[in-house]
């Protein structure tokens, strides 16, 4: 009796979505800023009494107490750090707040620490917000979840202790403990938070759902098919982990010219307060200028230029679904100049699809019925090319009848009896090797467009073919643009597929340059000849194939929703969402903070070389120079973290171009 195949559930119209829990860092939780308040407030008390000429036994303790609150930490960080044999610039502003106090100026040294201490706690502000930025993607699974007992009950247990192969019960509106396949039920899932996909998607026996992800209002029961630390979630934790323990070469190198010029600075400062002291100088005045020449030549700003943008960088981009493993990547990806693309998986879905149903002429069958004859021949098959003409019926509603005396044949195709008739799917070439030439004529042209031709046979007759293919990924001919238009040349593709193909897929996206037929090995060498000649190259891939390429390249981008374990490792940036458009999404993002680097560096060498000739040339007043020093800190830190508003992401592509 006729069957009608499952369909899935209409889309309930959607409520409020479940947000990700949002970890945000309170700003007094903060060791930093707890310390910079207390000696903040301490000043603004002691201030008014020594400007109104209070007895000093009133202010002068408070002061006292500013020095401490406000330096200690840094002088502490500082020492340590001179055990290690490096000058710190924290403990130089002690050291200048110190010496500023020695000769009297107590109120420019506790104004100095004050400065110097609020700085540094808008600085931890910064850092910690940049982690919330990037954890509030990744704080998704929830902590227990309810595993099935063999016996017929359920325990409640820690979500990081299910294995692979237990049985979780997924209740209405819970999220998603584990990665894994839906065993039985059926429901909506909110799964924007990994995959991008702005409605709820309905799944059913067999289908794949993430941890962390919501469920909507019907029940599941799903199989743990990874386990919990080798989830989607907790490779992401793991990758954003690494990126904030690495450094970009830019800030390695500043903080080794910091070293040199820190030294350099103390022997000037001794020679600013030395040598006028030579000819004659009073003692205070000739400190004072020292401990503001100090204070003003510190590289603080130069120190800060650098790491606030490249991280803000990976934080914005890490909410849009791409993770890049370090600061270092997110460098590397504003000098890229040549991109090469995988074919099956990036440009790509990866998956087969029915893209062509043609009934032969004088079959009596028109699309929708050829295709529910070999649906229904082919319900029966695993196949990957079965699935997908299953799928194909499934999409477009229609009733199969029954199978019977279903065969497979490996490299042949299927054979069932369908309604007392004999229909026969699979490869041209093995079911009808000596076809009518107005059939071979379709199989032809599905095959010269880079298609898999599959022939149905009614009876012994063809009665028509279908094309099958990997469809190729909506956004892949914008991505392909957007990257010709941010490297002045377009893309290549490396493929280890046909070149029939592949150069039909280049032509439909705007590729001109196409290596096809690729052994891994093969793209390696194509990678390795462009390094030669000093290009430096983007290889984005998904496969274990892909892999040795994206080791070898200059950056290195896998797609992470279907990826292969040895890729997402390999890579230096995931595309978790697999949108393509964000690839180029990224470089720009990173040629934006490259050109804030360079901005910083600007700003921080116009501030110090302006505040130095000051005080070489005239006299600066030293919270003046506090006052300049402290400003090019701040300016610098919070024009690297412009590139954390979703402005910065979403105007990337227009504001970038070649270079």
């Amino acid at each position: 009796m006729p069957s009608v195949l499952d369909q899935r559930p209409a889309r309930v119209a959607a409520g409020p979505r479940p947000a990700a829990s949002k970890r945000r860092t309170r700003m007094l939780a903060l060791p930093e800023a707890r310390w910079a308040l207390a000696a903040l407030v301490l000043f603004l008390i002691a201030l008014p009494l020594d400007l109104l000429g209070a007895p000093a036994w009133l202010w002068a303790p408070l002061y006292a107490t500013v020095y401490v609150t406000g330096g200690w930490e840094p002088g502490w960080d500082g020492l340590k750090a001179l055990k290690a044999r490096t000058l710190d610039v924290d403990l130089l502003m002690v050291v200048a707040a110190l010496g500023a106090a020695a000769i009297g100026q107590v109120l420019d040294g506790a104004l100095l620490i004050v400065i110097f201490a609020t700085s540094g706690a808008l600085e931890a502000v910064a850092t910690a917000r940049t982690a919330d930025s990037v954890r509030g993607l990744l704080d998704l699974a929830p902590t227990t979840a309810t595993r099935l007992l063999p016996e017929g009950g359920e325990e409640s247990v820690p979500a990081d202790s299910l294995t692979v192969g237990d049985t979780i019960l997924i209740r209405p509106g819970e999220r998603i403990g584990a990665d894994g396949q839906v065993l039985h039920g059926t429901s909506e899932v909110d799964q924007a938070t990994v995959t991008g996909e702005p409605l709820p998607v309905a799944k059913q026996p067999g289908d794949e759902v993430f941890a962390g992800t919501v469920n909507g209002t019907g029940a599941l029961r799903v199989r743990v098919e990874r386990d919990p630390a080798d989830s989607v979630i907790a490779r992401i934790v793991k990758m954003v982990e690494e990126a904030s323990e690495t450094k970009a070469p830019t800030q390695l190198f500043i903080e080794k010219v910091e070293q040199r010029y820190s030294i350099g600075m103390v022997i000037a400062t001794l020679a600013v307060f030395a040598i006028p002291l030579a000819f004659g100088a009073e003692l205070q005045p000739a400190l004072l200028r020292a401990m503001t020449f100090m204070i003003v030549a510190s590289p603080c700003a130069v120190v800060l230029s650098t790491m606030p943008p490249l991280l803000s960088a990976i934080a914005n981009a890490g909410r849009h679904g791409v993770l890049a493993k370090s600061a270092v990547v997110m460098e590397r990806l504003s000098q890229i100049d040549t991109v090469a693309l995988d074919k099956t998986g990036t440009l790509t879905e990866g998956t087969p699809c029915v893209t062509d149903i043609r009934p032969r002429p004088g079959s009596g069958l028109d699309e929708h019925e050829l295709l529910a004859l070999a649906a229904a021949a082919e319900h029966p098959s695993e196949h990957p090319l079965a699935r997908a003409v299953v799928q194909a019926a499934r999409e477009r509603g229609l009733t199969l009848a029954e199978a019977a005396d279903f065969t497979s044949a490996p490299g042949a195709g299927v054979t069932a009896t369908i309604g007392g008739r004999t229909i026969q799917v699979g490869s041209p070439s093995r079911l009808a090797p000596t076809i009518s030439m107005n059939v071979t004529g379709v199989v032809q042209a599905l095959e010269d467009e880079g298609r898999t031709a599959v022939l149905v046979l009614c009876d012994g007759a063809p009665v028509g073919a279908l094309g099958i293919a990997d469809r190729l990924r909506p956004d892949a001919k914008a991505t392909v643009a957007a990257l010709t238009e941010l490297t002045g040349q377009p893309p290549v593709l490396l493929t280890g597929d046909n070149e029939r193909a592949a150069r039909h897929l280049a032509a439909e996206v705007g590729i001109s340059e196409v290596r096809a037929g690729l052994l891994p090995q093969d793209k390696v060498t194509a990678v390795q000849a462009w390094e030669a000649l000093g290009r430096r190259v983007l290889v984005v891939g998904d496969g274990v194939n892909d892999a040795p390429a994206l080791a070898a390249a200059h950056t290195g981008i896998a797609m992470g929703k279907a990826g292969s374990d040895l890729a997402l490792e390999t890579a230096d940036a995931v595309v978790v969402r697999d949108e393509l458009a964000t690839v180029p999404a990224i470089v720009a993002l990173s040629r934006k903070a490259r050109r804030l680097v360079a901005q910083n560096l600007v700003i921080a060498a116009i501030f110090i070389t302006a505040l130095v000739a000051w005080d070489l040339l005239a006299t600066l007043p030293l919270p003046l120079g506090v006052a300049g020093h402290e400003g090019s800190t701040v300016i610098v830190g919070l024009n690297g973290l412009r590139l954390l508003r979703e402005r910065a992401w979403t105007g990337s592509l227009s504001s970038a171009g070649p270079g």
